[in-house]
């Protein structure tokens, strides 16, 4: 636990510096946001200012947004972002709404730590568990990564998704369900893939129940949560309709993601396989790598069910690597959240080579994009060969905090082994 005790001013003087920091590197480097959303490290298809901008586009001259197969994102961007003044004219508004959805995740994963559940949960207390760093580090990390950064300056999408996540688990370990699964609708809503994370997250609303609103039976209490967030998924599909006239936004925005129909190269590894997969095996493998995402869910909610704070952080770094259309932003969040779990590091057997392995991708991603796409002294198997080692270095990441967390658990069950030594067969 950090010694130094957090003040007002020292919250307000991290907000400040993380929110200065962003707006000082726009004012001063005027050209590298645009040169960030560019980056295909940073902008997807399903994440894209660029494509954003050209959906508001058309959207303000009353064609329909979705017309030319460019804009893959939620219709209800386009009244928020129409509501703002012209960006070529007047920036510095659409910096201050991408600046503040930073500081409203920060403080969201604040309150997570702030409410002990890394370490000590409704069925598992670890002993370790005085051994954690303050909200106020965790959130400087999460503010000042690069990797976050970087997502502010490109104008990625996906730092709503991300800030609806947070709010999401910081709403469940705070006894608010109806909160959380509202939070988780909006995430899902934007991005599809937070859907998966009901399972673990209503295990998390169940078990920090506040007594006085508590319900008993867990069955009646899972299926009010998915009421909630049905019910809540349909208001918003409603909301799209009326925005746009038509139902074309579901296939035009989910779709895509399910048939993977844009191939746009990313840090994934689903589009350079389908880029060579023949046309009458598409339809299997995509049911195939869907199948292969979605069973994480399922196996980590039943064998880590004492601690669903952990099943959600592993998730989302499962899904940052075989999502369709993952980012840095996919991973920045995971690395956010890795931190509440201090006290489980020195059971980790890794950390130096999971370091060099992603930094090692960090440095070379870029450079090897650049020869296929600009030198043209290399092909797409470059990029692709260093999108793999990202994925194993965060894939060893997952792996070994899931390693150190169940250690710490059986060693709770088997006190006789602490400190010894075993391995895996």
């Amino acid at each position: 636990m950090d010694g130094a005790k957090v003040t007002p001013g020292r919250t307000a003087g991290l907000y400040a510096g993380a929110a200065v920091l962003r707006l000082a590197i726009c004012t001063l480097l005027p050209q590298l946001p645009d040169l960030l959303t560019g980056r295909v490290e940073i902008s997807t298809p399903v994440t894209s200012f660029k494509r954003l901008q050209e959906g508001l586009f058309l959207y303000n001259h009353n064609v329909s947004p979705y017309d030319g197969g460019v804009y893959h994102q939620a219709p209800l961007f386009l009244p928020l972002f129409s509501l703002l003044p012209d960006f070529s004219s007047l920036p510095i508004f659409t910096y201050l709404l991408y600046i503040a959805a930073d500081l409203l995740s920060a403080r969201a994963l604040w309150r997570i730590v702030d409410s002990g559940e890394a370490g000590s949960s409704a069925l598992f207390t670890s002993p370790r568990r005085e051994k954690r760093w303050s909200g106020f580090t965790i959130a400087a990390l999460f503010l000042f990564n690069p990797f976050t950064v970087a997502t502010c300056l490109g104008r990625s999408t996906s730092v709503f998704t991300t800030c609806a996540i947070l709010h999401a688990i910081a709403k469940a370990v705070s006894g608010a369900p109806f909160g959380a699964m509202v939070a988780l609708s909006f995430a899902s809503y934007l991005s599809m893939y937070p859907l998966l994370l009901l399972p673990p997250l209503v295990l998390l609303s169940y078990d920090r129940q506040r007594p006085e609103r508590a319900t008993k039976s867990a069955l009646k209490f899972a299926a009010t949560c998915v009421f909630v967030v049905a019910g809540v998924l349909a208001v918003l599909f409603q909301m799209s309709y009326l925005v746009t006239g038509s139902w074309e936004f579901l296939p035009s925005t989910y779709g895509v993601q399910l048939t993977l129909s844009d191939l746009t190269p990313n840090v994934g590894l689903w589009w350079y396989f389908f880029v060579e997969m023949f046309d009458s095996f598409r339809s299997f493998f995509l049911a195939v790598f869907w199948l292969h995402l979605a069973s994480y869910v399922g196996g980590l909610t039943i064998r880590i069910r004492r601690q669903p704070l952990v099943v959600l952080t592993l998730l989302l770094g499962i899904f940052g690597i075989f999502k369709p259309y993952p980012s840095i932003s996919d991973t920045s969040l995971f690395l956010a959240l890795v931190p509440l779990y201090r006290h489980v590091f020195p059971l980790m057997r890794y950390t130096f080579v999971i370091a060099a392995v992603i930094l090692y991708a960090t440095f070379l991603g870029p450079a090897f994009y650049h020869l296929w796409i600009y030198a043209g002294s290399g092909n797409a198997n470059f990029f692709y060969a260093i999108t793999l080692v990202w994925g194993l270095g965060q894939s060893l990441l997952v792996c070994d905090l899931m390693f150190a967390v169940l250690r710490d658990e059986w060693e709770v069950e088997r006190p006789e082994m602490v400190g010894k030594e075993i391995r895996q067969i």
